[in-house]
């Protein structure tokens, strides 16, 4: 491992070019599924500093490998380019002292600059890392992006994997839980009519409440938090005629693949339930993002202690070791050990609004660091 002072004086030489990067790179739109601007970008400057095997795959990914040829083994470093925002044009920001402040601004751009600093001082040291290492700047990662970006590494990767780091969130966050997500649409259609001249006929947005309410009588599953919420719902016309149509958003939430598996049996027999009364409805699922697998828990445990430890060399607070839904879900699902781990300070995430404090960053820099100096002589 390379000592701690020499990572030190390479985060001092960073200090004044993290938060100019953070600020281009704040700027370049990318809503999931189009994050071409962002990859584009990552690449040139992945190339800029010197990796020689970079590329954009089908996902939109940015991939950089190091000895990935030499070594079975892989350990998967993440970030992801995506926002929540579905702006295409320059995305705004304002800075205010140290205080910088953007859409997406933390999550997840500010942990994804972290990275590729990080990255730059790899390839100063590439020569000694004893395992395979796959630098990833990854798409789709947010909301309905469904996690494609990582689903497809571990799609061409995933038999090689053995350990896995997504840096996203804040800082003290290190968790190895993964909250697993079922979301559907759902959509309930009538012939409808006349409010006065067809009363008594099937209306949409009466079958839907008698459906939202069943879902709500559900009792979820006791052995892990499991969460139901019906999120949106949309239809009608006119106060004069019986709704032929409405459609409903609904999800599900449990860090247990079990607990997952019961919502959705309840959800299906709610559905074929009103089905069986001649009720015609439609349910499209639109994400699937799986929860913890049942892999050693002892093993990941201890894995998790020493990268906080690890991130305690550059963080003094309380971690938070919580669930949550990230990346991560797909390594963790499939018994792969994996941690996400915020590298910023900052708040307001999936707002506007979202600020982070510039000051946090060479902190957050020395995180990713010490994480990746573990794969170093």
């Amino acid at each position: 491992m390379i000592e701690k002072e020499e990572l030190d004086r390479f985060i001092a030489s960073c200090k004044d070019e993290q938060a100019e990067l953070l600020m281009t790179l704040g700027r370049i739109p990318a809503p999931s599924h189009h994050e071409e601007k962002r990859a584009a970008f990552c690449k040139k400057w992945f190339e800029h500093e010197g990796c020689n095997e970079v590329w954009i795959d089908e996902a939109q990914n940015v991939i950089c490998k190091f000895n990935c040829d030499r070594y079975d083994e892989i350990t998967v470093m993440m970030a992801h380019m995506d926002v929540v925002f579905n702006d295409t044009e320059e995305l705004p920001m304002r800075r205010d002292g140290d205080i910088l402040r953007a859409p997406g601004i933390g999550d997840d751009t500010a942990n994804l600059v972290n990275l590729m600093l990080a990255t730059r001082f790899l390839v100063q040291h590439k020569d000694r890392l004893h395992t395979g290492l796959m630098i990833v700047a990854n798409s789709c990662e947010e909301g309905l992006g469904n996690l494609k970006g990582c689903k497809e590494i571990f799609n061409n990767y995933g038999d090689r994997i053995r350990r896995f780091y997504s840096f996203d969130g804040y800082m003290s966050q290190c968790t190895s839980i993964a909250v697993g997500s079922h979301r559907y649409r759902m959509q309930v259609q009538c012939p409808g009519g006349h409010s006065y001249l067809d009363f008594g006929k099937d209306n949409a947005i009466q079958i839907a409440a008698e459906i939202i309410h069943e879902l709500y009588r559900i009792t979820p599953p006791q052995q892990e938090y499991t969460t139901y919420n019906v999120g949106r719902i949309e239809g009608g016309s006119t106060v004069n005629s019986i709704a032929q149509e409405v459609a409903l958003l609904y999800e599900y939430r449990s860090a247990s693949e079990a607990c997952l598996q019961v919502m959705k049996e309840e959800l299906n027999r709610v559905v074929n339930e009103f089905r069986a009364k001649g009720k015609k409805i439609n349910l499209e699922v639109l994400g699937v993002r799986p929860g913890c697998g049942d892999g050693d828990k002892t093993e990941l445990k201890k894995w998790t202690s020493e990268n906080a430890a690890c991130i305690r060399q550059y963080y003094e607070g309380e971690l938070d070791l919580g669930p949550y839904s990230t990346d991560a879900n797909i390594p963790l699902s499939r018994n792969v050990l994996a941690n996400t781990i915020g590298t910023v300070k900052g708040a307001g995430a999936h707002t506007r609004a979202e600020w982070v404090d510039l000051k946090s960053l060479p902190a957050g820099l020395g995180i990713v660091l010490s994480l990746m100096n573990r794969y170093l002589d």
